[in-house]
Protein backbone atom coordinates (compact mmCIF):
# COMPACT_ATOMS: atom_id res chain seq x y z
CA UNK A 1 0.00 0.00 0.00
CA UNK A 2 1.55 3.38 -0.45
CA UNK A 3 1.14 5.28 2.61
CA UNK A 4 0.83 9.27 2.91
CA UNK A 5 3.09 10.57 5.48
CA UNK A 6 4.32 14.33 5.63
CA UNK A 7 7.77 16.61 5.73
CA UNK A 8 7.78 19.36 9.25
CA UNK A 9 9.67 20.94 7.16
CA UNK A 10 6.02 22.10 5.77
CA UNK A 11 5.42 24.37 8.42
CA UNK A 12 9.03 26.09 7.88
CA UNK A 13 8.10 28.83 5.95
CA UNK A 14 5.47 29.64 8.89
CA UNK A 15 7.75 29.42 11.79
CA UNK A 16 6.23 26.62 13.82
CA UNK A 17 8.43 24.40 15.30
CA UNK A 18 8.62 19.86 14.96
CA UNK A 19 5.66 19.88 18.11
CA UNK A 20 3.33 21.86 16.32
CA UNK A 21 4.11 20.33 12.41
CA UNK A 22 3.57 16.63 14.04
CA UNK A 23 0.25 18.08 15.76
CA UNK A 24 -0.82 19.66 12.51
CA UNK A 25 -0.01 15.98 10.53
CA UNK A 26 -1.51 14.38 13.01
CA UNK A 27 -5.16 16.15 12.92
CA UNK A 28 -5.20 15.31 8.86
CA UNK A 29 -5.60 11.57 9.78
CA UNK A 30 -1.28 10.75 9.31
CA UNK A 31 0.67 8.85 11.45
CA UNK A 32 4.02 8.83 9.76
CA UNK A 33 6.55 11.75 9.63
CA UNK A 34 10.03 12.99 8.07
CA UNK A 35 11.73 15.67 9.19
CA UNK A 36 15.57 17.57 8.48
CA UNK A 37 18.21 17.54 11.47
CA UNK A 38 20.53 20.03 12.38
CA UNK A 39 24.28 18.81 13.09
CA UNK A 40 24.36 21.14 15.83
CA UNK A 41 22.21 23.92 17.30
CA UNK A 42 19.97 26.81 15.36
CA UNK A 43 18.51 29.39 18.00
CA UNK A 44 15.80 29.67 15.52
CA UNK A 45 14.73 26.15 15.93
CA UNK A 46 15.74 26.24 19.85
CA UNK A 47 13.20 28.57 20.05
CA UNK A 48 10.49 27.08 18.28
CA UNK A 49 10.44 28.38 15.07
CA UNK A 50 12.04 25.78 12.75
CA UNK A 51 10.28 22.20 12.84
CA UNK A 52 13.82 20.17 12.41
CA UNK A 53 15.29 18.29 14.92
CA UNK A 54 19.23 18.88 16.29
CA UNK A 55 21.50 15.95 16.35
CA UNK A 56 22.17 16.32 19.62
CA UNK A 57 18.93 15.68 20.86
CA UNK A 58 18.06 13.31 23.39
CA UNK A 59 16.96 10.25 20.78
CA UNK A 60 15.10 8.47 23.16
CA UNK A 61 13.62 11.36 24.86
CA UNK A 62 12.15 11.92 20.64
CA UNK A 63 11.31 8.57 20.40
CA UNK A 64 8.86 8.26 23.44
CA UNK A 65 7.22 11.59 22.21
CA UNK A 66 6.26 10.12 18.83
CA UNK A 67 5.59 6.82 20.30
CA UNK A 68 3.29 8.60 22.71
CA UNK A 69 1.35 10.71 19.52
CA UNK A 70 1.32 7.24 17.37
CA UNK A 71 3.79 7.87 14.71
CA UNK A 72 6.26 6.91 13.45
CA UNK A 73 9.42 8.51 11.79
CA UNK A 74 9.35 7.09 7.88
CA UNK A 75 12.58 8.80 6.82
CA UNK A 76 14.90 11.27 8.03
CA UNK A 77 16.15 14.21 5.81
CA UNK A 78 19.75 14.47 5.73
CA UNK A 79 20.42 16.32 2.32
CA UNK A 80 23.23 18.20 3.29
CA UNK A 81 24.75 18.38 -0.51
CA UNK A 82 26.96 14.74 -0.58
CA UNK A 83 28.46 15.27 -4.14
CA UNK A 84 31.89 17.17 -4.57
CA UNK A 85 34.13 18.25 -1.87
CA UNK A 86 31.74 20.28 0.90
CA UNK A 87 30.14 16.51 0.70
CA UNK A 88 33.62 15.70 1.93
CA UNK A 89 34.33 17.96 4.28
CA UNK A 90 30.70 18.67 5.72
CA UNK A 91 28.34 16.31 4.40
CA UNK A 92 29.78 12.48 5.21
CA UNK A 93 29.93 14.02 8.79
CA UNK A 94 26.46 14.93 8.97
CA UNK A 95 24.62 11.65 7.09
CA UNK A 96 27.11 9.59 9.16
CA UNK A 97 25.93 11.11 12.36
CA UNK A 98 21.95 11.15 10.97
CA UNK A 99 22.09 7.27 10.31
CA UNK A 100 23.41 6.85 13.92
CA UNK A 101 20.54 9.25 15.16
CA UNK A 102 17.95 7.09 12.93
CA UNK A 103 18.80 4.11 14.45
CA UNK A 104 18.48 5.39 17.50
CA UNK A 105 14.99 6.58 17.10
CA UNK A 106 14.42 3.48 14.62
CA UNK A 107 13.70 5.05 11.93
CA UNK A 108 14.94 3.39 8.77
CA UNK A 109 16.16 5.45 6.06
CA UNK A 110 18.44 8.78 5.69
CA UNK A 111 17.73 10.51 2.79
CA UNK A 112 20.79 12.03 0.98
CA UNK A 113 21.28 14.18 -2.25
CA UNK A 114 23.28 16.68 -4.37
CA UNK A 115 23.69 20.64 -4.19
CA UNK A 116 21.47 22.62 -6.77
CA UNK A 117 24.57 23.85 -9.02
CA UNK A 118 27.39 21.69 -11.11
CA UNK A 119 30.02 22.06 -9.05
CA UNK A 120 32.72 24.53 -10.72
CA UNK A 121 36.29 23.29 -11.80
CA UNK A 122 34.79 19.20 -11.78
CA UNK A 123 34.15 17.41 -14.75
CA UNK A 124 31.16 14.81 -14.34
CA UNK A 125 33.77 11.94 -13.99
CA UNK A 126 35.62 13.77 -10.92
CA UNK A 127 32.42 14.79 -9.29
CA UNK A 128 31.18 10.92 -9.84
CA UNK A 129 34.32 9.50 -8.16
CA UNK A 130 34.60 12.44 -5.09
CA UNK A 131 30.92 11.35 -4.87
CA UNK A 132 31.76 7.74 -4.68
CA UNK A 133 33.86 8.27 -2.20
CA UNK A 134 32.10 10.00 0.44
CA UNK A 135 28.84 7.62 -0.34
CA UNK A 136 31.52 5.01 0.88
CA UNK A 137 32.36 6.34 3.79
CA UNK A 138 28.85 6.07 4.81
CA UNK A 139 27.38 3.23 3.76
CA UNK A 140 29.85 1.59 5.98
CA UNK A 141 27.95 3.19 8.49
CA UNK A 142 24.54 2.56 7.13
CA UNK A 143 25.60 -1.03 7.02
CA UNK A 144 26.83 -1.33 10.58
CA UNK A 145 23.34 0.39 12.11
CA UNK A 146 21.01 -1.56 9.54
CA UNK A 147 19.92 2.08 7.66
CA UNK A 148 18.79 2.66 4.09
CA UNK A 149 20.71 5.66 2.64
CA UNK A 150 18.12 7.05 0.02
CA UNK A 151 19.45 9.18 -3.01
CA UNK A 152 16.74 11.67 -3.99
CA UNK A 153 16.77 13.81 -7.55
CA UNK A 154 17.39 17.58 -6.49
CA UNK A 155 20.22 18.80 -8.19
CA UNK A 156 21.99 18.40 -11.34
CA UNK A 157 23.95 14.98 -10.58
CA UNK A 158 20.82 12.90 -9.41
CA UNK A 159 18.30 14.53 -11.80
CA UNK A 160 20.86 12.85 -14.37
CA UNK A 161 19.62 9.30 -14.98
CA UNK A 162 22.53 7.67 -16.00
CA UNK A 163 25.01 9.02 -12.97
CA UNK A 164 22.18 7.53 -10.83
CA UNK A 165 22.50 4.55 -11.97
CA UNK A 166 26.33 4.66 -12.43
CA UNK A 167 26.32 5.25 -8.26
CA UNK A 168 23.83 2.39 -8.15
CA UNK A 169 25.52 -0.01 -10.12
CA UNK A 170 28.88 0.79 -8.82
CA UNK A 171 27.71 0.39 -4.81
CA UNK A 172 25.47 -2.34 -5.56
CA UNK A 173 24.28 -2.37 -2.16
CA UNK A 174 20.84 -3.05 -0.41
CA UNK A 175 21.85 -0.22 1.88
CA UNK A 176 21.68 2.39 -1.01
CA UNK A 177 18.43 3.16 -2.90
CA UNK A 178 15.93 5.74 -4.13
CA UNK A 179 14.13 8.49 -2.91
CA UNK A 180 11.36 9.95 -5.98
CA UNK A 181 10.71 13.35 -5.72
CA UNK A 182 7.68 13.97 -7.87
CA UNK A 183 8.64 17.81 -7.86
CA UNK A 184 12.05 18.22 -8.32
CA UNK A 185 12.32 15.99 -10.96
CA UNK A 186 9.84 17.30 -13.01
CA UNK A 187 10.90 20.79 -12.57
CA UNK A 188 14.39 19.36 -14.09
CA UNK A 189 12.28 19.03 -16.98
CA UNK A 190 11.88 15.22 -16.53
CA UNK A 191 9.13 12.94 -16.73
CA UNK A 192 8.32 11.97 -13.04
CA UNK A 193 6.78 9.09 -14.17
CA UNK A 194 9.20 7.61 -16.48
CA UNK A 195 12.34 8.57 -13.73
CA UNK A 196 10.20 6.44 -11.31
CA UNK A 197 10.01 3.56 -13.64
CA UNK A 198 13.60 3.80 -13.85
CA UNK A 199 14.88 3.46 -10.33
CA UNK A 200 11.23 1.63 -9.23
CA UNK A 201 13.52 -1.14 -8.17
CA UNK A 202 15.61 0.97 -6.33
CA UNK A 203 12.47 2.71 -4.51
CA UNK A 204 12.32 2.96 -0.87
CA UNK A 205 10.42 6.22 0.03
CA UNK A 206 9.27 9.43 -2.21
CA UNK A 207 8.30 12.86 -2.10
CA UNK A 208 5.72 13.82 -3.62
CA UNK A 209 5.31 18.14 -4.65
CA UNK A 210 3.24 19.29 -7.37
CA UNK A 211 4.34 22.48 -8.99
CA UNK A 212 2.32 26.07 -9.85
CA UNK A 213 1.98 27.19 -13.44
CA UNK A 214 4.07 30.28 -12.85
CA UNK A 215 7.29 28.12 -11.56
CA UNK A 216 7.12 25.80 -14.18
CA UNK A 217 6.58 28.71 -16.86
CA UNK A 218 9.24 30.67 -14.76
CA UNK A 219 12.15 27.88 -14.49
CA UNK A 220 11.36 24.04 -15.55
CA UNK A 221 14.42 22.79 -17.05
CA UNK A 222 16.58 25.17 -15.74
CA UNK A 223 16.65 24.48 -11.73
CA UNK A 224 16.80 21.25 -10.40
CA UNK A 225 14.59 21.07 -7.23
CA UNK A 226 12.59 23.50 -5.16
CA UNK A 227 11.75 23.11 -1.39
CA UNK A 228 8.34 22.89 -1.72
CA UNK A 229 4.97 23.71 -3.79
CA UNK A 230 3.31 26.77 -2.51
CA UNK A 231 0.09 25.49 -4.39
CA UNK A 232 -1.33 22.22 -2.93
CA UNK A 233 -1.16 18.34 -4.00
CA UNK A 234 -3.34 18.24 -7.41
CA UNK A 235 -3.61 22.24 -7.47
CA UNK A 236 -0.68 22.43 -10.23
CA UNK A 237 0.89 21.75 -13.33
CA UNK A 238 2.34 18.15 -11.93
CA UNK A 239 -1.08 16.46 -10.99
CA UNK A 240 -1.60 14.38 -13.66
CA UNK A 241 2.20 13.18 -13.17
CA UNK A 242 1.18 12.59 -9.96
CA UNK A 243 -1.50 10.68 -10.53
CA UNK A 244 0.24 8.33 -13.05
CA UNK A 245 3.55 7.74 -10.67
CA UNK A 246 0.67 6.89 -7.74
CA UNK A 247 -1.22 4.29 -10.62
CA UNK A 248 1.95 2.80 -11.32
CA UNK A 249 3.09 2.22 -7.97
CA UNK A 250 0.33 0.72 -7.42
CA UNK A 251 0.04 -1.33 -10.39
CA UNK A 252 3.12 -2.59 -9.21
CA UNK A 253 2.85 -3.38 -5.77
CA UNK A 254 5.24 -0.87 -4.04
CA UNK A 255 4.70 -0.75 -0.14
CA UNK A 256 5.92 2.04 1.22
CA UNK A 257 5.90 5.83 2.92
CA UNK A 258 5.11 8.79 0.26
CA UNK A 259 5.60 12.52 2.55
CA UNK A 260 3.54 15.62 1.34
CA UNK A 261 5.66 18.42 0.38
CA UNK A 262 3.76 21.51 0.21
CA UNK A 263 3.40 24.85 1.89
CA UNK A 264 2.30 24.04 5.21
CA UNK A 265 -1.45 26.01 5.56
CA UNK A 266 -4.06 24.36 6.97
CA UNK A 267 -6.27 24.44 3.06
CA UNK A 268 -3.06 23.39 1.34
CA UNK A 269 -2.50 20.18 4.06
CA UNK A 270 -6.04 19.57 3.69
CA UNK A 271 -6.52 19.99 0.49
CA UNK A 272 -3.31 17.73 -0.61
CA UNK A 273 -4.72 14.66 1.68
CA UNK A 274 -7.97 14.36 -0.14
CA UNK A 275 -6.31 14.57 -3.43
CA UNK A 276 -3.98 11.76 -2.43
CA UNK A 277 -6.12 9.80 -0.41
CA UNK A 278 -8.82 9.74 -3.40
CA UNK A 279 -6.57 8.00 -5.58
CA UNK A 280 -6.24 4.34 -5.81
CA UNK A 281 -4.34 2.00 -3.69
CA UNK A 282 -3.49 4.98 -0.82
CA UNK A 283 -4.22 5.14 2.44
CA UNK A 284 -2.32 5.92 6.23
Amino acid sequence: MITLGFHTDNWRPLSLGFEAAVDKGRALGMRHVEFAVLNGQNFIQAMGYDPGISLQSNGRALKRYLDGRGMTVSQIDGAYPLMGPLGSTFGVHYVQQAIRFAAEIGCPIVDTTDGAFEIEGFSRDEVFRVTCDNYRQCLGWAEDYGIVLAVEPHGPYTNDGDFMQKLFDHFDSEHLRFNLDTGNSFIAGLNPLEYCKRFRKYLVHAHVKDVSPELAAAVRGEETGIGSSIVPIGGGVNAENIRRVFAYLNETGWDGVVSIECHGSDDNMKASVDFLRALPGVGF
